[in-house]
């Protein structure tokens, strides 16, 4: 189908929505569907805000492919939005919902928690995994915007980590033209509150140098680091506040981030 009228009846027709996500800040709504016999994540939205990602979600699927990145398998139009069809995929995000922040990164239990608290070979391999998968996002021209632990889902099944919600990546460089990009502050670079700043490769960087800094301690203060001394290098340059003092390009911090790794310590 490329056009209903509602979404609603469609998803009646189609099967049986067992779960629904309606806590996110973004303006979109979605919905776990189970249809002949198989699980699909839908994400919908009718409002301007929500239907300007979801566009900037098809125009990067089309673009980016990636074992470690959620496909996009169908998108249609309804009377007053956009929908897009995902795979269903086993896991967790490693944050709450942004509305009703239930319990907290580092509250116990949590996906976050339950994470951090992983043998330090399980979080390299899905670092490992979060940094290839931008090495095709950079390859495709595009740069990393609203990267946070909830783009992060992570299967403590088979110990797997996916990238999801990636709705707001652009090709780029571009200029803002805001006087800010959504995001969560623990991953923005200083360039993301600048009306008129250059956004580049170089951002993406700095998101993902957040990324194995928080990702690898053992918690949100940041004061309990479980990496080598080289990595924590590594993250401090990624991380630098001038963008001309980081690594100048995805690949150049993965080349620097491996060599830093305990078999080099």
């Amino acid at each position: 189908m490329t056009h209903v009228a509602s979404l609603g009846p469609v998803l009646d027709r189609l099967g049986t929505v067992f779960r629904t996500f309606d806590e996110q800040d973004s303006g979109c709504v979605s919905y776990g569907l189970l249809a002949s016999g198989q699980r699909w994540f839908v994400k919908t939205s009718s409002t301007r805000k929500g239907i300007s990602s979801l566009r900037r979600a098809v125009s990067f699927h089309q673009r980016v492919s990636h074992p470690a990145i959620v496909p996009l398998v169908h998108s249609f139009t309804t009377g007053d939005g956009l929908v897009l069809v995902h795979p269903w995929m086993s896991g967790e995000v490693l944050y709450h919902p942004t509305l009703s922040r239930r319990g907290g990164r580092a509250a116990p239990g949590s996906p976050m928690a339950r994470f951090r608290a992983q043998p330090l070979a399980r979080i390299h391999t899905a670092l490992d995994s979060l940094l290839s998968a931008h090495l095709a996002v950079e390859e495709a021209g595009f740069v990393a915007v609203d990267l946070y632990d909830g783009c992060m889902f992570y299967d403590f099944d088979e110990h797997r980590m996916m990238l999801c919600d990636m709705d707001e990546y652009r090709a780029g460089p571009f200029v803002l033209e805001a006087d800010r990009l959504p995001g969560s502050t623990r991953y923005m670079a200083p360039e993301e509150f600048v009306r008129g700043a250059v956004i580049d490769i170089r951002t993406t960087v700095f998101a993902l140098g957040r990324a194995l800094r928080l990702l690898l301690d053992a918690g949100d203060q940041e004061r309990q680091w479980r990496g080598t001394a080289a990595q924590l290098e590594v993250v401090g340059t990624a991380t630098s506040a001038a963008p001309e003092r980081r690594f100048p390009s995805v690949q150049s911090l993965v080349e620097a981030w491996r060599s830093a790794g305990p078999r080099h310590a």
